[in-house]
């Protein structure tokens, strides 16, 4: 099942939120360690279904869950208009049931060099921002893997609504490997296995440099042969060779195809599996009236795929490595 409603949890899942710290980042990793104590008592239905979900994932790539507790819009402080937040912002609803629902998952990661290191990012639009930031709006933010440059990528970018955007057209789109596998031509899909493209990164991520190059290796497919991994990006892989540049052209069209998406409203929380899915979100109008769409994003490590080697913790922050 990739959409759980949980309208009827309601009651237990505010039972658990009035367990943690009401300011969560004058002590972040006292906060987390509340709510990883917070997740050990999940409705046993919806814990199933995220443990089911981290062992195995789904065919969609993603796990929606709906209905969860949310401020009225009217309880709401004005959305986001900088970042990142003020260390003595009072806890939110959805930021809790990231922290809770994610430490079910593994561990909240920051990552030094994108939004001050912090572990916890408001999504919002912002004038004027660079079409490669989740701030953008009236433009397209392109397919990607979260970090598919970076050594350490997320094992799972999560996004909470607190306030949709007025018209409710933003989507998030995802596209699953599991889904557009099948629509790869089989040559091009064993051309893709394994073989190492040249990767540009984000601007957060260039040390301050203009355009550094492609200074990482991604494979766009790789791990099991039958059920591989995905590292794509519409807009910073940068294949060379005339081989590779169809075989991404092939990869591209099947991922579009495979797309679902997603319209988040207040009290979603979406789960995505940053290693089998790539993901966009579609132009939509701010008004800059203190109510446009706010979101709530963490990203998660878990100990799959390399991403955890031993001693981390809920709150780390590490720093830029280049997959090579």
């Amino acid at each position: 099942m990739t959409v759980i409603d949980c309208t009827a949890l309601r009651d237990e899942l505010l039972d658990l939120v009035t367990r943690l710290p009401t300011i969560p980042r004058q002590d972040l990793r006292g906060f987390l360690d509340a709510a990883l104590d917070a997740a050990g008592d999940l409705p046993p239905s919806l814990a199933e279904a995220l443990d089911s979900f981290n062992e195995r994932g789904n065919e969609d790539g993603y796990l929606l869950l709906r209905g969860l507790p949310v401020e009225a819009a009217e309880d709401l402080p004005r959305t986001p208009e900088s970042t990142p937040a003020p260390v003595d912002r009072p806890l939110l609803t959805m930021e809790a049931m990231l922290g809770i629902v994610g430490r079910r998952l593994g561990l909240h990661t920051g990552y030094a060099e994108l939004r001050s290191g912090t572990v916890y990012h408001d999504v919002y639009p912002s004038p004027g921002a660079h079409h490669l930031s989740s701030e953008t709006s009236e433009t397209l933010l392109e397919f990607h893997t979260e970090m598919a440059y970076h050594s350490l990528q997320p094992n799972y970018v999560m996004l909470a609504c607190s306030r949709a955007d007025h018209e409710r057209r933003a989507a998030t789109l995802v596209g699953s490997v599991r889904k557009a596998l099948p629509l790869v031509p089989e040559g091009f899909r064993e051309h893709l296995f394994d073989r190492k493209m040249p990767c540009c990164v984000d601007v957060a991520f260039r040390g301050g440099v203009e355009d550094p190059g492609a200074i990482a290796q991604v494979k766009p497919l790789y791990g099991n042969a039958e059920d591989p991994l995905l590292g794509y990006d519409r807009e910073l892989l940068a294949p060379e060779d005339p081989r590779d540049v169809e075989a991404v052209a092939a990869l591209s069209k099947a991922l579009d195809e495979a797309t679902e998406a997603v319209h988040l409203i207040p009290g979603d929380v979406l789960i995505v599996d940053n290693f089998r899915t790539t993901h966009a979100r579609t132009p939509f109008t701010p008004r800059w009236d203190g109510e446009d769409r706010w979101l709530h994003r963490v990203y998660i490590r878990t100990d799959r795929y390399g991403q955890l080697s031993g001693g981390e913790h809920a709150g780390d922050v590490i720093s830029f490595t280049p997959r090579a």
